[in-house]
């Protein structure tokens, strides 16, 4: 027996394989056939190719892509891993051998690739690596740093305070642990549910890898092998949350060009030499854009050039005329890879400890507990130690003092009387970040887990459904203090003071709220003093929804209504004319009447009016929109997840939408019902339960390395002329 694929009920994949190795290729193919459309998006994005196929919307991120240098921090990455740990480049290669080798089959499921005449593949060794990189380059929320800069220019320097809040651009989660003398079973539970942009298909890929060495069950990312973020392995089980800590920097540079190419300024007072080369990047139909690409001592310049941003001056009161992006794994060529196979190979906490020991990013908290009874409560990932203003805004490359100077050792905690809660929130990370979540996720969890003693998996989902909003907490202090009002005013403020803030899907008072929310949000970034903060410079569009002004307030409200001043703006008579408005014309239905399901699609389809949800951004079950731009939430839970160390077959997951990513399929929104109603699906760990669907001996293995192996070498055939051509 080489491979085996089988599937649950749920269309779950559950791959068993005789050696690593092989069930590496087994999940690269098995993850093709389900995903074939969606793993060939993200493979054109970390190239910076997707607007060849999908057109010029998607050009900005290319541009990104390309200036950043993604592709070939990728490939840097993977030629550093097959000296450092040869053993895991050897099963990342087996896994895009797989996907090679599952692509065409995947290809002729997928009706995107007909609509678009995209031709699928070939994956190289480190497209896996390019996957990860591209989906976790904005995590840190770099781009923060140019709205901080925006806003201390234009309001002081206390404007970085008022607005240090996480917006629509980050990504967090919720996750605790219970220590067996807090569950029914004397053993721990992990739960939780990582917070994303919700995609269709989804980020994460429910899945099971097991062979001689292993057994573990988890949510992998697609394109990528292994279970990095959410993983059980029957003695040992591991999850994580954003640690929301800063480890990228953006550098002022001063560049000029000489006859021999393009100069930058040090902070040794000198002018070195930098890279500099153009690349074509393909529109479909339009002509093609040629851009320059360049990188400093610092890093690769993602914005501007030695003629600036629209040829803007680099003075004192004007943005820079160009931005270098420092970011870690371009610095050390590792993206933490070797992390991956000893996670699977976890015994105990200590395996998983170790495992996270060599991890890069993104960084995370990380929860872990194991049937011996060990936990863990520890940050992952590599923070460089540095100045405290390259953390908060854009710093001059040519002054001393911003250098990197090593990396921040590993904090650690232990649970307070059995329970650990992550929800982003300050705590283990603190000194590594700017921009926390507000610690209402974190405590409301805290507070209903310690409404009993013992819990059991069972009890997890009304945990993971609560819609209690503390956030509201400012603005109905304000709103209590009117006086004065209509008498429609005066009804609505009543009722909104009578509510029980609870963000329930079929609650017409969440939708009041939210609606003097939106027009508080809107009467804010209205006001003059936030005048200058309405055009943002000129940087690259993928950039600039951190630059939005009304997204800001929408989510610092609670600390703009609660700070002792603000730039001279009357809160009171804010919220005020927002009730009137809102009374005067309030919301016909419920919270789920507006409170809809957006997904993010790579290629438009039939308008999809979303389905309603409960939450909202600051409740635990965080279903987010975006106060005073819309009430449509495009972020939320991305997956929910039980690990019960007791009985692995107790544990629980779900995810919005299902397993298949091909649309019309039976496992392609199969889950939607479960995920909107909070229940979780049992996982299935008997394999007499599942269902065979594919047996593959050494003879089919062999034939489809073969393959493989002609579709490597004709792409490698091509890159070489790619590179005679740049």
């Amino acid at each position: 027996m080489t491979t085996e694929t089988y599937r649950d009920a749920w269309g779950i994949p559950h791959l068993r394989a005789s050696g690593v190795r092989e069930l590496a290729h087994a999940q690269g193919r098995v993850t093709a056939v389900d995903r074939a459309w969606q793993i060939e998006v993200e493979r054109h994005r970390a190239q910076g190719t997707s607007a060849s196929f999908l057109g010029a919307e998607s050009l900005p991120w290319d541009v990104f892509a390309r200036r950043a240098r993604l592709d070939d921090t990728a490939r840097r990455c993977f030629a550093a891993l097959e000296k450092s740990d040869p053993e895991t480049a050897e099963w990342v290669r087996a896994y895009a051998d797989g996907v090679n080798a599952g692509l065409p089959e995947g290809a002729a499921r997928a009706p995107e690739f007909a609509r678009t005449g995209l031709t699928p593949g070939p994956w190289r060794p480190w497209t896996p690596l390019g996957i990860w990189l591209t989906t976790h380059i904005l995590f840190a929320g770099f781009p923060a740093k140019l709205w901080r800069e925006e806003a201390i220019r234009h309001l002081g320097p206390e404007a970085a305070g008022l607005f240090a809040t996480d917006g629509p651009g980050t990504a967090g989660s919720n996750g605790w642990l219970l220590a067996g003398t807090r569950t029914t079973t004397g053993q721990p539970l992990l739960a939780g549910d990582p917070h994303r942009f919700i995609e269709d298909p989804g980020v994460y890929q429910q899945i099971r890898l097991s062979c001689p060495e292993f057994d573990v069950i988890g949510l992998a990312v697609p394109g990528v092998p292994g279970i990095p973020h959410f993983g059980h392995t029957g003695t040992a089980a591991w999850s994580i949350t954003n640690a929301m800590a800063d480890y990228q920097d953006l550098y002022r540079e001063r560049l000029r060009r000489t006859g021999a190419g393009i100069e930058a300024l040090g902070p040794d007072g000198q002018w070195h030499a930098v890279h500099r080369h153009t690349e074509t990047v393909e529109v479909a139909g339009e002509a093609p854009a040629e851009i320059e690409v360049v990188e400093t001592d610092r890093g690769p310049v993602i914005a501007g050039g030695p003629e600036g941003l629209e040829a803007m001056p680099d003075t004192g009161a004007r943005p820079p005329a160009a931005l270098s992006l420092r970011y870690p794994p371009r610095v050390t060529d590792d993206l933490g890879f070797s992390a991956l196979l000893p996670l699977l190979r976890s015994r105990t906490v200590a395996d998983i400890d170790r495992a996270f020991d060599v991890w890069a990013e993104p960084v995370n908290v990380v929860q872990a507990a194991d049937t011996e009874g060990g936990l863990l409560h520890r940050v992952a990932g590599r923070v460089p130690l540095r100045a405290r203003a390259n953390r908060v805004r854009l710093v001059p490359a040519w002054e001393p003092g911003h250098a990197w100077q090593g990396w921040h050792e590993p904090a650690y905690a232990q649970p307070d009387d059995g329970v650990a809660v992550m929800a982003n929130q300050r705590g283990l990370a603190t000194p590594l970040g700017v921009e926390f979540a507000p610690p209402h996720r974190a405590d409301r969890i805290r507070a209903l887990l310690e409404e009993r003693r013992t819990w059991s998996a069972d009890g997890m989902s009304a945990i993971h459904t609560d819609t209690h909003l503390a956030s509201a907490a400012p603005l109905l202090d304000h709103v209590a203090a009117l006086d004065g009002l209509t008498p429609e005013a005066a009804r609505l403020r009543d009722r909104l003071l009578a509510w029980n803030r609870r963000m329930d899907a079929d609650s017409t008072d969440a939708a009041a709220y939210a609606a003097v929310r939106t027009a508080v949000v809107r009467h804010l970034a209205a006001h003059p003093a936030f005048e200058p903060l309405t055009e943002p410079p000129a940087y690259p569009e993928v950039l600039l929804p951190w630059l939005a002004l009304t997204p800001r307030i929408g989510f610092a409200l609670e600390h703009l209504l609660s700070a002792e001043e603000l730039y001279g703006i009357d809160r009171a008579e804010a919220v005020r004319t927002a009730l009137e408005e809102v009374a005067a014309a309030p919301p016909a239905g419920a919270w789920s009447d507006i409170h809809r399901l957006a997904p993010w699609r790579a290629l438009p389809q039939e308008p999809y009016d979303g389905p309603g949800l409960a939450g909202d951004h600051d409740c635990v079950l965080c279903t987010s929109a975006v106060p005073g731009l819309t009430d449509r939430a495009a972020r939320g839970p991305a997956a929910r997840y039980v690990w019960d160390l007791a009985r692995r077959e107790d544990s629980r997951w779900v995810v919005p939408f299902g397993a298949d990513g091909v649309p019309g399929e039976p496992h392609h929104h199969d889950q939607l019902p479960l995920w909107l109603g909070g229940e979780l699906a049992a996982v299935v760990t008997d394999w007499t339960r599942l269902t065979l669907e594919r047996a593959d001996t050494a003879d089919t293995a062999a034939a489809e390395v073969a393959q493989v192996a002609e579709m490597s070498e004709q792409a490698e055939q091509a890159e070489r002329t790619e590179e005679i051509d740049v």
